[in-house]
């Protein structure tokens, strides 16, 4: 769970980060240089001669799907709403993970459901209350498919390092960022506007800093921490970021300005309840899938 948590505290300042100063730069490319940055990151490590032709390509689908298809539609939302909105709306990844695992399992756990509903009802009750026009809607749907992605590419990998717990970690992890560089590169290719294609230093420095750190680094951390942890806690984790995150995105980036005054109560009955769910998700037993 530590990894989880480190994870979480990591990630609360990317959301703030890519609304505010990356605004207007095109997401493909964002998403493709900071898995590139990662895959540079690990690729020292990578080890595969005890891992067969089949599992190195199930890997690198994993990441392609977790990494390069989460992070093309998660950067894509920042250009419909704003960042503390894209945290809201990734509340339902809980959920996802508990029924993406029961499928894979062919059984049903609801006291793991119970413990992801409880993360939702937490991270809804800190929502904005925003007015539903069409951006927002399309961002929502974005949230949910990036949402669904991610969800799915930690539990697979979770179940495969089950399988494979003589593996270490860090010797596999470029297999699943370079599959995430070629999927994000994939959608690049076909919508970046080549043009208009503008970034400044500051905008660079901070592309590197979520490709080597909370790429990078936070990804391999948390799906480190996912093989380390039953699915209740996994699920709730995925949540714990959102306070986190809509702290930073108001107070630090200075979104408070445009939002209204309940939303500090909020914040912190939402807290409550998500970190509610991350101990109720602590105390089950540890799955041995």
């Amino acid at each position: 769970m530590i990894y989880l948590g480190v994870v979480s505290l990591l990630w609360a300042f990317s959301f703030g980060l890519i609304g505010n100063s990356l605004k207007g730069v095109d997401p493909y490319i964002v998403a493709t240089i900071r898995l590139g940055c990662a895959s540079l990151l690990f690729l020292p490590f990578l080890i595969t001669h005890d891992i067969s032709v089949r599992d190195r390509g199930r890997l690198i689908l994993y990441g392609a799907v977790q990494f390069g298809l989460m992070y093309s539609l998660y950067m894509r939302a920042f250009y419909y709403i704003p960042s503390h909105l894209v945290a809201i709306f990734s509340i339902l990844t809980p959920v996802y993970v508990v029924l993406i695992n029961d499928i894979r399992q062919r059984k049903f756990s609801w006291r793991y459901l119970l413990v992801g509903i409880l993360s939702v009802l937490g991270a809804g009750i800190i929502k904005a209350k925003a007015v539903p026009s069409g951006d927002i809607w399309i961002g929502f749907m974005l949230m949910q498919g990036s949402g669904l992605a991610f969800a799915f590419g930690q539990v697979a990998y979770r179940d495969w390092k089950y399988k494979n717990r003589q593996i270490n970690d860090r010797n596999v992890f470029s297999l699943l960022t370079i599959g995430g560089t070629l999927c994000a590169a994939c959608f690049s290719s076909l919508f970046t506007d080549w043009s208009t294609l503008e970034i400044n230093p500051d905008q660079l420095k901070s592309i590197l800093y979520l490709g080597f750190i909370a790429s990078g680094l936070g990804f391999f951390l948390w799906n480190k921490g996912a093989t380390q942890s039953n699915t209740g806690t996994l699920a709730a984790c995925n949540n714990a970021v959102v306070p986190l995150a809509v702290i930073c995105s108001l107070f630090v980036f200075g979104e408070i300005e445009n939002v209204q005054k309940d939303t500090l109560l909020r914040l912190i009955l939402g807290s409550v309840l998500i970190f509610a769910a991350v101990i109720l998700g602590q105390n089950s037993k540890l799955r041995k899938e």
